[in-house]
C-alpha cells in the first residue's frame, strides 16, 4: 500500500498542466532566464517552526524579454537541489516544496501570468545555516510535460581560468559578516581576512635550521656520516635479497622519476629483507656511504618506504647524496584515506592518481565509499541494475533508468558526477594499490544510506516480474509492499533504509560480499576487510509487517532492530573470512558478545566530546580502532572560515595543514590543548572512559566526502596539501606530543602540550613543503593554494604565505600584477594572490584596503 501511495505522489508531483510548451520554447527559457541566489541572513528574526535556527535567502528569477505564452502561463516546473530543506517560501508567483532528499520544486501559482523581463523574487527560509558561497547546488532545471528537461544556463558551474577551480556564478557575493558570518550568539568565529591570515602565518613561524633531510613523513632517526657524497647522477645498480622486484616496482618508478634510474654504471643499491635485524613491521634502515646505498627492511613494505625516502632525498640533494643513515618505522599500522565515490562519482584515473601519492607518503589503506543514497559505484555481476540504474542520476520520475537528481547533478544522465567502476576498473585499482602496499577497503553503507540499492533492486524486480520470473524477482527484493513506515533520514530521504526484517535483504548482502570478494580474487589481491557503514540510520521499520512479526516472535523493540541487523550482517562478513568494519555510531549499540572476533570501528564522534570515550571503548573491546574524527580528519570541510572557501562546515569552520599537523591521534583529549572548537571557543576535553593498559588504536584515517566535490580537480584541491600533513602525523610521532595518561583532562592553552615545540616542528616541516608542492605540480595535482596573508602598516604592504617561498603577486587599484619581494609602499586598494611554482595557477584573490587610499 505504501509503495502504491508513493508512486501516486511521485506521479502527481511530476505531472504537468494540460497544455504543453514546445521544446524550443522551453530550451529558450532555460538559456535566457536569469537566476541569482542571495544569502540574506543567518540570524533571521523568525524561523518558521525551527527552534534550532534557520537562514533566509532569496532566489531571484528574471524572465527573458521574450516568453512563450504557454510558459508565461506557468506551464513548467523548476527543480533545484538544496541540502538544507526549505521550511517556508514566500512568493507571489511560485510555491516551493521538498520532493525527496535535497530535490525541491518551484511551481508557478495557479493563474499566474509571468511578465517578460520581470524579476520574481522567491524568499526561502531553510533549516540550518549557510556560511559559504560554494554551498549552493548548481544545475537547476526546467520540466514541462514530456519535453526533455532543460538545465537553466545561468546555474551551470563555470571554471576560473586563473585557479582552475569550479565557480558558481549564480550565487551573489557574501560580504555582510555581521549577518552571514555566524549564527549562534556565542560563536566567536571570524572570517579569515588577509590581516588575520597574516597573523596566523606569522604565529606559526619560528626560526629554524635548514632541514637535515627533506623527507616527509619525517623519519624516526637521521644521522649524517662522514665521507664523500654518493653520486646518483649515473643511476644505481640494483641488488636484491629476500624481496621480489614486483613488490617494489612502483617505488623504483618513483625513484626513477626523482632522477635516479637503474644503470649498470651506477653505485650499488642493495635491498635486503631480514628478520634478524629486529626492525619493526614496515620499518627499514637506509645507509648511504662509501659510494653505495644499503637498505635493510623488515618486509616488502619497509623496502618500498625506504625507496620512497631515498627518492625524496635524492631529489632534494640533486643526485649527490651526502652520507647518512636513516632508521624509520611507522607509529601505527593503519594510515588510511577514505574517498567517497558514491555521492558524486570520481574517475578511475583520479583514484589511480591519488593512489600514487598515497604510496609516496606511506599511506597504506584506501577506504572507498562505493554505495550510498545518491549512487552505487561498483559493478556487481549478479545485479546489473545496481550500476545500470544506481550509477546514474537523471530526471526519470519512475526511477527505472536512473535515480532522481540530487546534489545539483541536473537532469542529464551523461555528466561527470554519474558513472561507476566496472569490474575491470576496480581490478586495475586493486592492482595499482597492491603494488604500493595499499589495502583497498570497499564500503557499501547499510542499512541506512541505501537508497541507490533499494531503487536499483526495485527496477530489477519490475524487470523480472515483467518477464514472468516472479520467484527470482522476489528472492532479492529490498522493498516490502505493506510497509507503512514514515520517516525522514538525516539527509531528508523517506525511502533510504533497508528493511532489516526481510530475509531477502540478507541474501542480497551476502551475494554482494561474494561478488566483491571475487573481484579481489581476480586481481590477485584477497579481500580482507568489508565495510558496512552502519551510520545515521533513520527511525524506520515501525510500520513493517515483517518487523512487527519478528518483534512479536523475539521480543525485540524497534530500537533493537538496527543493532540486530549489524550483528547479523557482521556474521555474514565473518563467514566469508573477512573483518567487518563500520562507523562508530552504528557499532556503539551492538552487543559485543554477538559480534565476530575481528571488528574495525571508525571513530567519527566529536573530538572534544564523544570521540575519546568511543575510541577507548572499542579499543578496550579488542576491536581495531581507527581514528577518523571530523573536526580534524574530514577533508571535505573548508580550509578556513571564509565565504569563498568550499566544503561542508558542520564539524568545523576550517581545517588547514597546520591544524592537521597539530593533531595527536594517540591522545585524543590532548587535542583540546591546541585546538579551538567549531565556535572558535576554547574547549575542555575529559577522559571519562580511559584506555586500558596494553590497548592502543590501530591508526587514523583522513576522509573526503563528496557532496560538494563535483569534479576530480576538486578532489585534488580538498585533499592536498593537508593530506601530506596527515601522512606526517599518521607515520611520525613528534616529540611535543604528550604521552597518553588515563583520566587526564586538557583545556585550550593549558600548557600541557609544548606550543613552542609544536611551532618549531611545524616550521621545519613547512620548510620541506615547497619541494613537495613542486612534486604535486609535476604530477598534475591541483592542490589548494592558500591566499597570502597581508596587511598595510604606515603605507607599507607586508605579505606572507602559508609555506615559505610561495610566490606572491599584488596589484594596486586594479593595475598590473607585480611579484611581491618585500615590504612595498602602496597607496590605494591592494589585491594579492599566491601562484604555483610552475606559474600555471593562482589562489583566489584577496583584497586589503589601504588607509592611505587617495
Amino acid at each position: 500500500m505504501r509503495r502504491k501511495m508513493i508512486a501516486f505522489l511521485i506521479a502527481s508531483t511530476f505531472a504537468s498542466p494540460a497544455f504543453a510548451a514546445s521544446q524550443q520554447a522551453l530550451d529558450a527559457l532555460a538559456n535566457r532566464m536569469g537566476v541569482q541566489l542571495h544569502i540574506l541572513d543567518n540570524k533571521p528574526a523568525n524561523c518558521p517552526g525551527q527552534a534550532d535556527g534557520c537562514f533566509l535567502s532569496e532566489l531571484d528569477l528574471t524572465m527573458p524579454q521574450t516568453l512563450a505564452p504557454d510558459l508565461a502561463h506557468g506551464n513548467f516546473k523548476l527543480y533545484f537541489s538544496s541540502v538544507n530543506p526549505v521550511i517556508q517560501g514566500d512568493s507571489d508567483a511560485f510555491t516551493v516544496r521538498l520532493i525527496n532528499g535535497d530535490l525541491h520544486v518551484l511551481e508557478p501559482r495557479s493563474g499566474v501570468q509571468l511578465q517578460p523581463g520581470k524579476i520574481y523574487p522567491v524568499r526561502l527560509w531553510s533549516q540550518g545555516h549557510f556560511f559559504s558561497a560554494y554551498y549552493p547546488m548548481p544545475n537547476m532545471f526546467l520540466v514541462s510535460g514530456k519535453l526533455a528537461p532543460a538545465v537553466i544556463a545561468a546555474t551551470r558551474p563555470t571554471t576560473d581560468p586563473e585557479s582552475g577551480l569550479e565557480l558558481l556564478p549564480f550565487v551573489a557575493p557574501m560580504t555582510d559578516q555581521a549577518h552571514l558570518g555566524t549564527q549562534a550568539a556565542d560563536d566567536l568565529t571570524r572570517w579569515q581576512t588577509p590581516d588575520r591570515a597574516f597573523a596566523e602565518f606569522a604565529d606559526h613561524s619560528a626560526p629554524h635550521a635548514a632541514p637535515e633531510v627533506a623527507i616527509i613523513p619525517t623519519p624516526s632517526l637521521v644521522k649524517r656520516l662522514q665521507g664523500a657524497p654518493v653520486d646518483l647522477a649515473r643511476g644505481v645498480r640494483l641488488r636484491l635479497a629476500g624481496v621480489q622486484r614486483p613488490a617494489i616496482q612502483a617505488a623504483l618508478a618513483d625513484l626513477a622519476s626523482s632522477g635516479v634510474r637503474e644503470s649498470a654504471a651506477g653505485p650499488e643499491l642493495s635491498i635486503r629483507i631480514s628478520a634478524a635485524d629486529h626492525l619493526q613491521p614496515q620499518g627499514y634502515r637506509l645507509t648511504a656511504r662509501s659510494g653505495a646505498i644499503h637498505i635493510v627492511a623488515a618486509d616488502a613494505a619497509g623496502a618500498r618506504y625506504a625507496l620512497e625516502s631515498l627518492a625524496q632525498e635524492a631529489a632534494y640533494e640533486h643526485g649527490s647524496l651526502r652520507p647518512l643513515t636513516i632508521e624509520d618505522a611507522p607509529r601505527s599500522p593503519f594510515r588510511g584515506l577514505h574517498i567517497d565515490l558514491a555521492r558524486n562519482f570520481h574517475s578511475k584515473a583520479e583514484v589511480l592518481k591519488v593512489i600514487e601519492q598515497m604510496g609516496r607518503y606511506k599511506l597504506d589503506k584506501l577506504h572507498l565509499h562505493l554505495g550510498d543514497d545518491e549512487g552505487w559505484r561498483l559493478e556487481i555481476a549478479h545485479f546489473p541494475e545496481l550500476t545500470g540504474v544506481g550509477g546514474y542520476r537523471c530526471f526519470d520520475p519512475s526511477e527505472t533508468q536512473c535515480l532522481l537528481p540530487q546534489l545539483g547533478s541536473g537532469p542529464d544522465r551523461n555528466t561527470s558526477v554519474n558513472g561507476y567502476l566496472s569490474s575491470a576498473d576496480y581490478i586495475e585499482i586493486l592492482k595499482a594499490a597492491n603494488a604500493r602496499g595499499i589495502e583497498v577497503i570497499p564500503e557499501f553503507d547499510m542499512p541506512g544510506h541505501s537508497r541507490a540499492a533499494i531503487h536499483s533492486m526495485e527496477a530489477r524486480y519490475r524487470r523480472l516480474m515483467a518477464a514472468g520470473r516472479s520467484a527470482e524477482a522476489q528472492r532479492f527484493r529490498l522493498v516490502e509492499p505493506g510497509d507503512m513506515t514514515r520517516y525522514r533520514s538525516i539527509q531528508n530521504y523517506n525511502d533510504n533504509t533497508l528493511n532489516v526484517c526481510l530475509d531477502s535483504t540478507y541474501r542480497f548482502i551476502d551475494v554482494v560480499i561474494g561478488d566483491v570478494a571475487a573481484l579481489h580474487a581476480a586481481a590477485g589481491v584477497p579481500l580482507k576487510t568489508f565495510h558496512i557503514g552502519g551510520d545515521e540510520t533513520a527511525g524506520a521499520w515501525s510500520g513493517s509487517p515483517a518487523c512487527k512479526a519478528l518483534m512479536a516472535k523475539t521480543g525485540l523493540t524497534v530500537a533493537q532492530l538496527g543493532p540486530m541487523f549489524i550483528e547479523r550482517v557482521s556474521g555474514l562478513v565473518a563467514k566469508h573470512g573477512l573483518t567487518v568494519a563500520g562507523w562508530s555510531d552504528g557499532l556503539d549499540h551492538v552487543d559485543p558478545a554477538k559480534m565476530p572476533r575481528a571488528v574495525q570501528s571508525d571513530i567519527w564522534g566529536d573530538l572534544f566530546t564523544a570521540a575519546p570515550a568511543e575510541a577507548h571503548r572499542t579499543a578496550n573491546l579488542g576491536w581495531k580502532t581507527v581514528i577518523a574524527v571530523p573536526n580534524v580528519l574530514y577533508f571535505d570541510v573548508p580550509y578556513a572560515p571564509h565565504p569563498l572557501e568550499r566544503g561542508y562546515d558542520w564539524p568545523t569552520r576550517g581545517t588547514d595543514s597546520f591544524k592537521v599537523f597539530s593533531f595527536m591521534p594517540d591522545n585524543l583529549p590532548a587535542n583540546a590543548s591546541v585546538m579551538k572548537d567549531i565556535k572558535n571557543k576554547p574547549p575542555t576535553s575529559t577522559d571519562p572512559l580511559p584506555l586500558q593498559p596494553g590497548r592502543a588504536f590501530a591508526g587514523a584515517q583522513a576522509n573526503m566526502w563528496s557532496e560538494t566535490v563535483r569534479r576530480d580537480s576538486l578532489v585534488d584541491y580538498m585533499l592536498f596539501p593537508r593530506l601530506i600533513a596527515f601522512a606526517e602525523r599518521a607515520w611520525h610521532q613528534a616529540q611535543w606530543e604528550p604521552p597518553y595518561r588515563p583520566g587526564t583532562s586538557y583545556s585550550y592553552g593549558d600548557g600541557k602540550v609544548d606550543q613552542a615545540a609544536l611551532t618549531q616542528n611545524w616550521s621545519e616541516f613547512a620548510a620541506n613543503m615547497p619541494a613537495q608542492l613542486a612534486t604535486l605540480e609535476r604530477a598534475g595535482i591541483l592542490y589548494r593554494l592558500a591566499p597570502p596573508g597581508a596587511r598595510v602598516v604606515n603605507g607599507l604592504l607586508e605579505a606572507n604565505s602559508e609555506f615559505p617561498g610561495q610566490p606572491i603577486e599584488f596589484r594596486v587599484n586594479g593595475g598590473s600584477w607585480h611579484a611581491y619581494s618585500g615590504p612595498t609602499r602602496v597607496t590605494g586598494t591592494v589585491e594579492l594572490r599566491t601562484r604555483t611554482y610552475d606559474r600555471r595557477r593562482t589562489s583566489r584573490i584577496v583584497e586589503v584596503p589601504s588607509p592611505y587610499a587617495g
